[in-house]
């Protein structure tokens, strides 16, 4: 018997992964939490029925999340991390010596914990000392939070579910001013091919355009997400990241498997209809 893991991503398309075996079910207060093991991407986590990350992709969007803000500004040293449950981007942001703090605010403690228990790979870092774990809800601790950050970093699930709030103008506002007087905020900014999920984008980009004085869009390609094709956002109340010194970025000698101080300049070169999908969604 063949099993299959088969994600919906639009009413008219869908993705498979062959399953050699699944390794975790579970339901937390949250959400359905699985994870499969397939020959191709190796173990990989769905929430809800939703992939979020394969171990042969993962280092895609997790390096493209943090080292894009990390190489614009070098100087940064105090870091929130909202969702990120699989501890992916922790463990690069735990690659920098230079920074001093790391609060991640999870709203499912399970997620951790399964992920500890079977994603190493992604996980491994969650005990660094440096790292402060908050098992709340993201939206409610930011609210409580001035001028406290160098970078926030938003590596959510969707905008529905437990994930829902994470895409509001008031936890975009509230970023703002957790952000010191130069802070930077990089989001997940979902896909522009498919029509839902472009729609969520534009939301979002006009939601943090009203805010930051700098607001940029950049791409990656991501063969397990919808589309293939994955937007992050990047907004900061100083810094330009076309602007930034990325000499400075390759004397730390960070070896990484996706990202480059090329792909630093190139990945914020939009395709033309993602460029006007930003400009429509903002009339």
């Amino acid at each position: 018997m063949e099993l299959w893991y088969t994600e919906q991503h639009t009413d008219y398309v869908r993705f498979s992964i062959k399953v050699d075996k699944q390794l975790y079910a579970g339901q937390s207060d949250f959400q359905r939490i699985d994870i499969f093991n397939s020959k191709e991407f190796g173990k990989f986590l769905t929430l809800d029925g939703l992939m979020m990350l394969t171990e042969k992709d993962e280092f895609i969007y997790h390096e493209m999340i943090t080292h894009i803000p990390m190489a614009t500004n070098p100087n940064i040293k105090n870091v929130l991390v909202i969702g990120a449950g699989d501890g992916g981007t922790v463990r690069e942001l735990t690659r920098y010596s230079t920074i001093e703090k790391i609060d991640m605010v999870e709203i499912d403690e399970q997620v951790v914990a399964v992920c500890k228990e079977y994603l190493p790979q992604t996980a491994c870092k969650l005990d660094d000392p440096r790292v402060n774990l908050f098992f709340q809800d993201g939206l409610k601790f930011v609210r409580t939070k001035e001028n406290e950050y160098d970078l926030i970093i938003v590596d959510s699930t969707d905008p529905f579910g437990p994930g829902e709030g994470l895409f509001t103008k008031e936890f975009y506002g509230n970023c703002f001013k957790a952000l010191k007087e130069d802070g930077i905020l990089v989001n997940q900014h979902e896909n522009p091919y498919y029509a839902s999920y472009a729609k969520s984008m534009g939301r979002a980009h006009k939601r943090i355009e009203e805010l930051f004085p700098m607001c940029r869009v950049y791409q990656a390609h991501i063969p397990t997400y919808p589309s293939g094709h994955w937007l992050f956002g990047f907004a900061s109340k100083k810094y330009d990241p076309l602007r930034s010194d990325t000499a400075a970025w390759n004397s730390l000698n960070i070896k990484t498997k996706y990202y480059n101080t090329d792909i630093h300049t190139g990945c914020f070169a939009l395709p033309s209809y993602v460029k006007e999908l930003l400009v429509n969604d903002n009339e």
